[in-house]
């Protein structure tokens, strides 16, 4: 297959959306369109299936649109799905040709008995075979799985599923259905990362061409060998993943500015010559020859600086709380039914990310600790002089009214123009706050809201999904301001990227349950890779000091006690993992084997450390 765009323009309702196209696909690339919010990634995307919207554009090249063979497309607003139907019945529609060879085959297993039969059913088993017949159905249970549907909603009917879930058994039967030419537009979005990762691998070892409009740059560091970026209205091609194309634009832009840059000092240079000699008889046909030479250039235009607008912050009136900003105890939270347990101690700085299957309990959890919800047991507590705010991933604001209305209703002290400069900060220009709120797009309504956190000036912040709608521009800005905030925070996100960026530990839903993990997500994929994960903070393998100078004899006598109970209650919990490492169903399990011999390694070393202090006071005593 081929499909060429050259010198292309899009116009929707008389306004120009993009005016200068140039885009080829071929037999199996895998394409990304990336650009700011509003650039027009999303037209591209219907212009590439319905040619008819292109016209010619403003480059000198004519325009031309070449197509060779006859390739399907599938894209997800094409794809219809029968709600009289089951789940699984509507996914397994999607193999129709394998599954009417399956029941050809079974047809004549019983009919073997001439050589044409048996023919026809080598042919058959070789055409089933060939078209995946024997994966068929794990890949079907697979990918009901992944997609977060449990094993009893195989039988569910269609039509007793929710709007979102209906658009997900869509975009299962589109991945699914295998067209020559997959479009995808932003297929990451209310994804969880386990359902992302399952995708990734999908379309990696996808055989035929794919597009995909997408903001999750590990996704597209993962997935794609060629980047279209929409800018300014044009389309520029890089040849490699994410990390290349950022690599690639901006040595672009360098050479850009260079040639410019050169181009400009020839034309001085030959505009000198010119006013120098052109009223010499004897240089006067020379120096016309020089502009004779800058007529014949092909004149490089000023390159524009890439769109990176974004918005700003200031951190210099934080106050600095204590030590500890958050101390949590056995909290169990959940709604009709506890969804987890969790103790944490937040330490003033400390940027946690809580990851984990949608509908596991981030939210939940997150909200929990803000008081939003009520908790099933155990205790929150804010440590000394915290504040602390919450963005909500639903986007719902305190007000029905404007952009500055909202605002000014939140912070009632500022002046009219301080609230100006703050929503200006925010990329909110003057005559935008008075946009009422419910005509606000995604982003901005994500880039009001922050705007609200931040000038809320806390020292602990809960952010629940702040990258949902941000462009990659976006994202970059809130990561870079989060580095530099001095706060803690506690954040929900299903963007690997940004988690790898801003987090320095981790709360992780599982099936194994909600646990803690002190360290960032890079070494917890490495762990988790290698099934070394440890529900523990780090601890260094160090005797602590002790005290050199004498204590009291009561003192003494009470820290060995509390030491003493301490030892009593690690060799309690070894003998407790030691009885279960060597009963059958652990030792047949080699992942549930490692993680209690992890276990086990880590209390006998607090052991060993517990003994140790021990045998210092006692000594002391003497």
């Amino acid at each position: 297959m081929k499909l060429k765009i050259q010198n292309g323009m899009v116009e929707l309702n008389g306004i120009t959306i993009l005016e200068s196209v140039n885009f080829e696909i071929n037999d199996n690339n895998h394409i990304a369109i990336v650009g700011r919010n509003g650039c027009g990634k999303t037209t591209l995307l219907k212009a590439i299936i319905d040619n008819d919207l292109f016209t010619e554009g403003i480059k000198d090249e004519p325009f031309a649109i070449t197509k060779i063979g006859n390739f399907t497309i599938g894209y997800l607003e094409q794809i219809k799905i029968n709600d009289d139907l089951t789940l699984y019945e509507e996914i397994s529609s999607s193999f129709k040709r394998i599954i009417d060879l399956e029941k050809k085959i079974k047809t004549l297993e019983t009919k073997l008995n001439t050589d044409k039969n048996i023919w026809e059913y080598s042919s058959a088993l070789d055409q089933f075979n060939a078209l995946g017949g024997y994966s068929y159905k794990k890949s079907i249970e697979l990918m009901i799985n992944k997609f977060g549907f449990a094993s009893q909603d195989k039988e569910k009917l269609i039509k007793n599923f929710s709007g979102g879930e209906k658009m997900k058994i869509s975009f299962m039967k589109l991945l699914l259905s295998e067209p020559d030419l997959l479009i995808l537009d932003e297929p990451t979005n209310h994804l969880d990362i386990s359902a992302i990762e399952w995708l990734e691998d999908f379309l990696k070892n996808y055989k035929k061409a794919f597009i995909v409009v997408s903001h999750d740059r590990m996704f597209l560091e993962n997935t794609v060998d060629i980047v279209y970026e929409i800018e300014y209205g044009e389309t520029i091609k890089y040849v490699g993943n994410y990390s290349k194309y950022v690599k690639l634009k901006k040595e672009r832009y360098e050479k850009l500015v260079k040639d410019y840059e050169y181009q400009q000092k020839e034309i001085k240079r030959l505009k000198d010559i010119y006013e120098r000699f052109r009223f010499k008889p004897t240089k006067a046909k020379m120096a016309l020859s020089k502009l004779h030479q800058i007529e014949k250039m092909t004149i490089i235009a000023k390159p524009k600086k890439a769109d990176t607008k974004g918005f700003k912050t200031n951190f210099t009136d934080i106050v600095k709380p204590g030590k500890i900003v958050l101390t949590i105890k056995d909290l169990e939270f959940g709604y009709d039914k506890p969804l987890g347990k969790i103790s944490l101690e937040v330490p003033y700085g400390k940027k946690i990310a809580i990851i984990g299957k949608n509908g596991s309990g981030k939210s939940t959890l997150l909200k929990t600790i803000c008081n939003l919800i009520p908790k099933i047991s155990g205790s929150i507590s804010l440590g000394y002089n915290v504040h602390s705010a919450y963005f909500d991933q639903n986007l719902e604001f305190a007000t029905n009214g404007t952009i500055i209305n909202e605002f000014l209703y939140h912070f009632p002290d500022y002046l009219n123009e301080e609230a100006h400069s703050a929503l200006g900060s925010f990329l909110f220009k003057a005559n935008e706050v008075n946009k009422e709120l419910n005509v606000l797009s995604g982003g901005e309504k994500v880039r009001l809201l922050l705007c609200e956190t931040f000038y809320a000036k806390p020292n602990l912040m809960f952010l629940d999904e702040p990258t949902n709608h941000l462009d990659i521009i976006g994202k970059e800005k809130l990561e870079n301001a989060l580095k530099e905030y001095p706060g803690s925070v506690l954040f929900v996100s299903h963007d690997r990227y940004f988690v790898k960026q801003i987090a320095d530990a981790l709360i992780v839903f599982s099936d194994d349950g909600v646990k803690y993990y002190d360290y960032g997500y890079e070494e917890y994929l490495a762990n988790r890779d290698k099934n070394t994960l440890v529900n523990f903070p780090k601890t260094q393998n160090k005797t602590p000091k002790l005290k050199k100078e004498p204590l009291k004899n009561n003192d003494n006598t009470k820290l060995i006690k509390g030491i003493l109970k301490e030892i009593d209650i690690l060799n309690e919990k070894i003998k407790l993992l030691n009885k279960e490492l060597y009963e059958e169903n652990t030792y047949n399990d080699y992942q549930k084997a490692k993680e209690i011999s992890t276990q086990l390694e880590y209390l006998n070393n607090e052991l060993k450390i517990k003994e140790q202090q021990w045998e210092a006071l006692t000594e002391n005593m003497l």
